[in-house]
């Protein structure tokens, strides 16, 4: 079993770890999900887990948990669990039972935690260093985890208590040709629609990497390489329902950009860069979310601190930038909607904060559901 101590690790750019002042991780929304039912969202309070660095200055006592009112988007916290150090990123399993959560240390692990009794069922070494994004396969049975640090992506089986076995496979994400020979940093890995292909995003190298992940015995095997323009520094992919198309959120060079993704090679084809609303600002993209129905497109930005909307068009080929609405808080490093798709939610690191927003299915506008939830170094945010 990996342990969980350690320094916190020293890494630049994985998004202001708590021993790293530079700048920087959600799972995309499966197809399946609805984002604006014909019903009511369901009624009583719902689960709120969140993510934070326990290492650094005000930091939290472990994953925050909090539930919230589906109609009115209130929070009210409950406590945290403890024994989990530096979880700055978590993921749920599908059946809902089960929570994950990096530890973004030096010493990276994946930790599993039982919903039903917040208890912390174990945790694994991801086999590098400051992991800050974890996914669940849609199947249910790998757990994927991106070590920022070393560069690498590691793949854990799942048992059939929710827990991490031991690590099937790490890959350590390849450097570029030629004379530049930038250190790879692995800033998110996801699962393709259709859950063949596993693509690592790397920031390192301003590169999309294709994987086909054995689905028997945990392993990856590369297929394609796709490079953003230089520079760009890849952070976040999300794909729209349709499952032809890919948004990607570059953090370096405050861009987004559509990307055509064929799924019968697993080869993603990078757009033109387009902008973010951020102005002529200071600004660092954290994450791009698609409406489940696949209509709007939503971006975190940190420095603007907003959240700008965009309309999805053509099929989810093009996107058109509506506008931007403050975030009412400082960093927003996370986004994600509630199960309903009525509620957004964003985790501001800087301002220790979470806010909610309402979410109109008809325009995609987002209007602020009272004052932000007060939230130790805020930097993931899991509504269930």
């Amino acid at each position: 079993m990996g342990t969980l101590g350690g320094a916190a690790a020293a890494v630049s750019g994985c998004g202001d770890a708590p021993a790293s002042p530079a700048p920087s991780g959600a799972e995309p929304a499966p197809a399946t999900r609805t984002a604006v039912p014909s019903a009511g969202p369901r009624p009583g309070p719902r689960p709120l887990w969140l993510g934070t660095y326990t290492s650094a200055d005000g930091g939290g006592r472990g994953i925050g948990v909090a539930v919230y009112d589906p109609g009115t988007g209130h929070v009210t916290g409950t406590g945290a669990v403890a024994g989990v150090a530096d979880p700055s990123y978590l993921a749920a399993h599908p059946d809902g039972r089960t929570l994950y959560a990096v530890s973004e240390r030096e010493h990276g692990a994946v930790s599993a935690v039982r919903l039903a009794d917040r208890r912390v069922l174990g945790s694994r070494s991801t086999g590098g260093s400051g992991p800050c994004h974890v996914s669940v396969h849609p199947a249910g049975r790998w757990l994927l985890s991106a070590n920022y640090g070393s560069g690498s992506v590691a793949v854990h089986p799942i048992d059939a208590d929710g827990a991490p076995g031991e690590r099937t496979d790490l890959v350590v994400l390849s450097r570029p040709d030629g004379p530049d020979r930038r250190q790879p940093r692995a800033h998110q890995v996801v699962t393709a629609p259709g859950g063949t292909h596993v693509l690592a995003v790397d920031l390192g190298t301003d590169s999309v990497h294709t994987y086909r992940l054995d689905p028997r015995a945990g392993r990856l095997s590369a297929v394609a390489r796709a490079r953003t323009e230089p520079g760009a520094g890849p952070r976040h992919l999300t794909f729209h329902p349709g499952g032809r198309y890919a948004y990607l959120a570059n953090e370096s060079d405050d861009t987004i950009a559509v990307c055509a993704w064929d799924p019968s090679t697993g080869r993603l084809t990078v757009g033109e860069p387009q902008a973010t609303g951020s102005g002529t600002g200071t600004n660092y993209p954290a994450q791009i979310l698609v409406t489940a129905d696949g209509s709007y497109a939503y971006l975190a930005n940190r420095g603007h601190d907003s959240i700008a909307r965009y309309a999805v068009e053509a099929d989810g080929a093009r996107l058109r930038l509506l506008g931007t609405v403050p975030v009412a808080g400082a960093f927003p490093r996370h986004i994600a909607f509630s199960p309903d798709g009525r509620l957004l939610f964003a985790a501001n690191q800087r301002s220790g904060s979470v806010s909610v927003f309402h979410v109109d299915g008809n325009t995609g506008g987002l209007r602020l559901a009272g004052a932000p939830f007060a939230s130790p170094v805020a930097v993931c945010a899991v509504p269930l």
